[in-house]
């Protein structure tokens, strides 16, 4: 039976076999029996890692250590309010960096920085994720919405229907205002050329 550690782009932890390309973490969210409490999170330094870091192997969910999560790909996640860690994924993390600097002005910010922005961007007081409106036309590719209760990516002129396996149906993109499920400072980084890691389906 699958554990509950699969994450969409609602941000919701859900119970599915499919594993995607990147882990991640919260922290420690499961109890002994590999079972997820109440919280969502237990810090606000929400990560992308890769799936094997250094040959770091253990059972999954293992007492005192993090829960691990798993996206689909990096546009997934992001759309979770997750950022590239910085210590498996150095290169996406500065890039990632460098494109929230051009969107927002000034130097790189550091890790903690991000964190406390993405976290004020991302959930409600009562746990919600926020959400915010706009054209598809005008977002970039890599950008998460919501239309009719299910996820769609935006890529290259179209939305594609997001699956735990990977991407379905495409359509064109409406004219009307959507749900965004990205998180604002993350489409301002989207927008000033971070390039997110997205699952081969998409192409195929």
């Amino acid at each position: 039976m699958p554990l509950q550690n699969r994450v969409t782009p609602f941000g919701e932890i859900v119970a599915d076999p499919a594993r995607g390309l990147f882990m991640g973490n919260r922290g420690i969210l499961h109890d002994e029996a590999r079972q997820l409490g109440r919280s969502r999170w237990k810090h606000p330094n929400w990560i992308i890692c890769r799936l094997d870091y250094r040959g770091t192997k253990r059972p999954l969910m293992s007492p005192g250590a993090y829960t691990e999560l798993f996206f689909l790909d990096e546009a997934t996640a992001l759309a979770a309010g997750h950022r590239p860690c910085a210590l498996c994924r150095p290169d996406a993390f500065r890039q990632f960096a460098a494109s929230w600097a051009q969107g927002h002005g000034g130097q790189p910010p550091s890790a903690k920085a991000m964190d406390a922005a993405l976290h004020a961007a991302r959930v409600t007081r009562d746990r919600q994720q926020v959400r915010t409106r706009a054209a598809p036309a005008t977002l970039p590719d890599g950008v998460m919405i919501e239309q009719s209760g299910a996820p769609w990516l935006i890529w290259q002129g179209r939305r594609h229907l997001w699956r735990f396996e990977g991407y379905g149906d495409s359509a064109p993109l409406d004219e009307g205002e959507v749900t965004v499920l990205t998180p604002a400072p993350t489409l301002a980084a989207l927008r000033h050329g971070y390039a997110p890691v997205l699952h081969p389906t998409l192409r195929a």
